[in-house]
C-alpha cells in the first residue's frame, strides 16, 4: 500500500493523498445515505451504511486511503454519557461531567462492548476495499474529547476545562485517565478489525498553553502511541494536534505521521520534525473552492517537501460546500504532479 510505505518513511511513486472528512456533507452520494439513516448517530451506528460511505470518497475521488465513518464523541456516549446532535449547535452532552461521582458512572469496559458498529464497519469496509487501498482508523485525543464531556459540547473558551487545568487538576487528569484507558481498548479492537494506520486527532490542542498542553494532552497521547507501538509496531500512528506551531520543538513520542495543520508554516514543521517523522498536510482547506487556488498550494507543498517524506492532506477537515469537481482535480493533481518530484 503506498499510504502506508509513506507513513514509514518509504519511497513512493507519487505522494499518496487522503482528505480528512472525506466521508462528508459535500458528497451528494454521502447526504443520500444520512438522509436513509435518518441522522448522524444513527449512520454511525449502521455499520453497512457507515461503511459505504467510509468507501464514497475512494470510488469517487481516487484517494489513497480511506478513513473509517465514525465521531470521535462515540466513546464517551458508549461510556454512559447522553449525547445528542442538535442542529445548528453541534454535540451536546445532556449530563456534562462536575465531579468524581459523575465520573465514577461511567464504565470503560462497557463502552469498549458497545462499540461493535465500530469494528463491523471496519470489518466490512476492509472486505470491501481494494487490497492496495489503506484503511485508516481513528480516535479524539484525550484532552479534546475531555473537553466535550466537561464542557458540555462545542466551546469557543474552555473555560469551565481549562479552570479544571488549574483549580481542580485532579479531577481533570482522572478523566483523561479513564478516556485515556478506553482509548487504548478502542484502537485496540480498530486494529483487530482490520484497520492498517490510526490516526489521533486533537482538535483543541491550542486551547492550552505550551506547559499545560504537555501536561494535559500530549503526554496522553504519547501514553497511547506507546500502548500500540509495543504490541503493533506494523501499524502506522498519526498525530495531529491541531494549533500548536509555538512549541513544534517539544513534540517527541513514537508515532510515525505527524499532521500538521494549515496555521502552522510547513516549512518551520519540516526543520524541527522533518528528521525524525514523516509529515502529513498542510493545504489549506479553503483553496478548494477554486482551481487556481489548489495549483498553488500544490505546487508550493511539494516544493517545499521535495526530497522529504510526506502524505498530501489538507490542514484541516474539508468543507461542505466544496465543489466535488474541486475535490477530485485536487486528488488528481497531487497524484500526477508528484510523481515528477519522485522519480
Amino acid at each position: 500500500m503506498i499510504f502506508i510505505d509513506a507513513c514509514f518513511g518509504k519511497h513512493t511513486d507519487y505522494t499518496p493523498v487522503w482528505m480528512m472528512r472525506q466521508a462528508g456533507r459535500y458528497l451528494p452520494e454521502y447526504m443520500k445515505v444520512r438522509e436513509q439513516a435518518g441522522d448522524f448517530l444513527s449512520l454511525c451506528k449502521d455499520y453497512k451504511k457507515a461503511s459505504e460511505v467510509t468507501l464514497q470518497p475512494v470510488d469517487i475521488l481516487g484517494v489513497d486511503a480511506a478513513i473509517m465513518f465514525s465521531d470521535i464523541l462515540v466513546v464517551p456516549l458508549e461510556m454512559g454519557m447522553n449525547l445528542k446532535f442538535v442542529k445548528g449547535e453541534g454535540p451536546v452532552f445532556e449530563n456534562p461531567i462536575k465531579s468524581m461521582e459523575d465520573l465514577d458512572k461511567l464504565s470503560t469496559e462497557k463502552a469498549i462492548k458497545n462499540l461493535d458498529y465500530v469494528y463491523d464497519t471496519i470489518k466490512l469496509t476492509r472486505d470491501k476495499l481494494a487490497k492496495d487501498k489503506a484503511l485508516i482508523g481513528f480516535c479524539g485525543a484525550p484532552w479534546t474529547i475531555a473537553t466535550y464531556m466537561i464542557e458540555g459540547g462545542s466551546t469557543k473558551t474552555y473555560n469551565i476545562s481549562k479552570k479544571m487545568v488549574y483549580d481542580n487538576p485532579q479531577l481533570l487528569h482522572a478523566i483523561l485517565r479513564k478516556v485515556t484507558n478506553a482509548l487504548k481498548l478502542y484502537l485496540e479492537e480498530q486494529i483487530k478489525a482490520g484497520v492498517d494506520a490510526v490516526q489521533i486527532f486533537d482538535s483543541w490542542a491550542s486551547a492550552l498553553e505550551e506547559s499545560a498542553y504537555m501536561e494535559f494532552g500530549f503526554s496522553y497521547i504519547n501514553e497511547i502511541v506507546d500502548f500500540l507501538k509495543e504490541r503493533y509496531a506494523h501499524i502506522a500512528v498519526i498525530v495531529f494536534p491541531k494549533g500548536i506551531s509555538g512549541f513544534l520543538s517539544k513534540i517527541t513520542g513514537k508515532f510515525d505521521v505527524f499532521g500538521v495543520d494549515w496555521s502552522t508554516p510547513l516549512k518551520n514543521a519540516k526543520e524541527i520534525l522533518g528528521k525524525n517523522y514523516v509529515l502529513q498536510g498542510n493545504m489549506e482547506p479553503t483553496r478548494l473552492y477554486n482551481k487556481d487556488a489548489i495549483d498553488d498550494g500544490v505546487s508550493e507543498i511539494l516544493s517545499i517537501m521535495r526530497g522529504s517524506r510526506h502524505i498530501f492532506n489538507l490542514g484541516h477537515g474539508i468543507l461542505p460546500d466544496v465543489p466535488v469537481e474541486n475535490a477530485k482535480y485536487f486528488i488528481k493533481l497531487v497524484q500526477e504532479k508528484s510523481a515528477k518530484y519522485c522519480k
